[in-house]
């Protein structure tokens, strides 16, 4: 009887894992290696390692990274037109991103903000209706977490304005209804009783990789880059406090996003959903790039 799986080919697909597992880590490190660039004004020489990882295949949170540094470099090098599109690229794929004060000049923070200004109506409205559409749909988890990012959003200072005029304060007051009824419809029945079958044989699962946290003494915490709460509405002059836990992975990006401390149940759940588009420079151990868990403080105080 002929086996299966020949040796060789066998070897082809292990070797064809290691390949890829080695590729992200070079990823990871050079991107890495082009923030270093971009901190150390080495602009041109920053903008061309991003070029080059542009053009790879990279996951979401990565090409949100390169496409942000890239803006960077492009306005410290004087290229408006080529900053601009960028930066619409990074808006049209993460549209509650915002430049850290404490990471980038007024200048580049102003040119966000422009872009933000003159983006981010028409992109809610387009929220609102995939949204909508999943509703009709009657895929109500997907819908309520379509019209949850669109009062995200609404609540932006840099669309805030826009929001209390129509056509953006009319999606305002649908998203609001629909995203209660898509919630309440979202709520699974009952599960029925498990059938009885017979466990499987346990196989040993290759360990997970180690997600380090502030008690450990050999880590270097991530730097947020982006780490903005929308503005809490509640009754005038109190304030609440909370706690809420972020995984942060090696490229910066959050991967999970848990609240420890309630605050009210409407406002933890627009304060995940903003957590999850967070960025940071991410913790490293002796230089190499590592998952973190991070817990943040929360303190809000109503506005009106």
């Amino acid at each position: 009887m002929r086996p299966l799986f020949s040796p060789v080919w066998i070897g082809c697909v292990l070797a064809t894992i290691v390949l890829t597992g080695a590729a992200v880590r070079a990823q990871d490190s050079d991107l890495t290696a082009a923030r270093d660039l971009y901190a150390s004004a080495a602009y041109d020489d920053a903008l061309s390692m991003l070029n080059r990882l542009r053009a790879a295949d990279h996951p979401a949170s990565q090409l949100r990274a390169i496409e942000q540094y890239r803006a960077f470099c492009l306005l410290a090098l004087g290229r408006s037109s080529d900053a601009e599109k960028a930066i619409e690229a990074v808006v049209a794929a993460e549209p509650s991103y915002h430049p850290s004060d404490n990471d980038v000049s007024p200048r580049v923070r102003l040119a966000f903000t422009e872009v933000r200004r003159r983006m981010l109506p028409a992109i809610i409205q387009q929220k609102y209706a995939q949204a909508k559409a999943a509703f009709d749909r009657k895929e109500f988890a997907a819908a309520a977490e379509g019209f949850s990012q669109v009062l995200v959003t609404l609540t932006d200072p840099d669309v805030v304005a826009d929001a209390m005029r129509p056509p953006l304060s009319d999606v305002r007051t649908l998203a609001v209804g629909f995203e209660e009824l898509s919630a309440k419809a979202a709520a699974p029945p009952p599960p029925p009783p498990a059938p009885v079958v017979q466990a499987p044989p346990v196989v040993q699962a290759p360990p997970a990789p180690r997600i380090y946290a502030g008690e450990d003494r050999t880590v270097v915490p991530p730097l947020a880059i982006s780490q903005t709460l929308p503005p809490f509405r509640g009754p005038a002059g109190i304030t609440r406090t909370g706690k809420l836990e972020v995984v942060i992975d090696e490229s910066g990006a959050v991967t999970s996003a848990v609240m420890i401390d309630s605050i009210t149940q409407g406002y933890d759940r627009i304060a995940l959903a903003a957590a999850r588009a967070w960025l940071y420079k991410p913790a490293t151990v002796n230089g190499v790039p590592v998952k973190f868990r991070k817990v943040v403080q929360i303190t809000v105080k109503a506005t009106s």
